[in-house]
């Protein structure tokens, strides 16, 4: 005897409501675990870090906490030091990105020809990658050294320099020296992700271009740059946010200096928050840099789509 699909939602409609409750709230029941995580982790204390944008929260300051408006941001409009590090921001991640990318390009054209020793090459390559970022700021802050360090002899050999002095010193270079340790630690990261789009390309198409006479560089126009352009979107994506928020190395091998020459807003965040103790104006900052990265990753998102549409 079969039974019509109508009888089964009657059948249905008459169960308890509880039970109907309890059918609708399962997957919920099963996912609140991670959101709870997620709240208690993420988003109480992002909530709470926009708050302090508007409030007075100076740990030396026993009286501070109240509420203050639009104060901060007034102030920060008129921050000169803002600006600069808003500027050396741009510098900082502009090079490092545009440096990080063309390497680690390289390097995963490379790394994807097979070759004796691919393996282990691989395995050098990506070691920077797995260096504690701490660690890899002290270790350049020491080659950077005169004293101690090879960097400043090599560059006085090469009539780079007019002698071996420390470049981390110097207002005009000092920037130079996050940048290349960043480019350094950086690297694999490119390489890893656009290693991994190469080997997706299909190879049928490259043996069809050579057939048809197309040299390397037409190759890596008409296809290798196709397939890994919204690869490359969102790498360069990830890594501008990342970069424009990584502080660890401005604030090992220069705190800020000489003279904020090498101060980021990152840096300009850290130094404010936990050396003038003044959470409400390092907010703020925090808060500023957040609408710019959105708006800048929104940008960046919408291209992809694009290409994505395009394709």
């Amino acid at each position: 005897m079969t039974i019509s699909a109508d009888m089964l939602d009657m059948h249905r409609d008459r169960r308890p409501w509880l039970r109907r409750l309890a059918d609708a709230s399962e997957p919920y029941l099963y996912s609140a675990p991670s959101l709870i995580l997620i709240i208690a982790v993420m988003l109480v204390p992002l909530t709470l870090g926009l708050s302090y944008a508007f409030r007075d929260i100076q740990l030396l300051n026993p009286f501070s906490g109240g509420f203050v408006g639009l104060d901060h941001f007034r102030e920060l409009a008129g921050d000169a030091a803002f600006y600069g590090a808003l500027r050396n921001t741009l510098w900082w991640t502009g090079a490092s990105v545009v440096l990080q990318f063309t390497f680690g390009l390289i390097l995963a054209l490379l790394l994807d020809k097979p070759f004796p020793g691919r393996a282990i090459a691989q395995a050098l390559v990506f070691l920077p990658w797995a260096v504690p970022s701490f660690l890899a700021g002290l270790n350049w802050a020491w080659l950077f050294n005169p004293v101690i360090g090879p960097i400043p002899h090599w560059l006085f050999a090469l009539r780079l320099m007019h002698e071996p002095g420390n470049i981390l010193s110097d207002p005009d270079h000092a920037m130079w020296g996050p940048i290349v340790a960043n480019v350094w630690w950086g690297i694999p990261f490119f390489a890893i992700t656009l290693l991994a789009a190469l080997q997706a390309i299909p190879r049928d198409l490259y043996e069809a271009a050579s057939i048809d006479g197309a040299g390397w560089f037409q190759r890596f126009r008409s296809i290798t740059l196709p397939f890994l352009a919204p690869t490359i979107a969102i790498t360069v994506l990830l890594r501008t946010v990342w970069i424009s928020n990584f502080a660890d190395l401005i604030v090992v091998m220069t705190n800020g200096g000489p003279a904020d020459r090498t101060q980021i807003v990152a840096s300009y965040i850290f130094t404010t928050a936990f050396k003038r103790l003044d959470f409400g104006y390092a907010s703020a900052i925090a808060l500023v840099l957040l609408a710019l990265l959105l708006a800048y990753s929104m940008l960046i998102i919408l291209l992809r789509q694009t290409l994505l549409n395009k394709d």
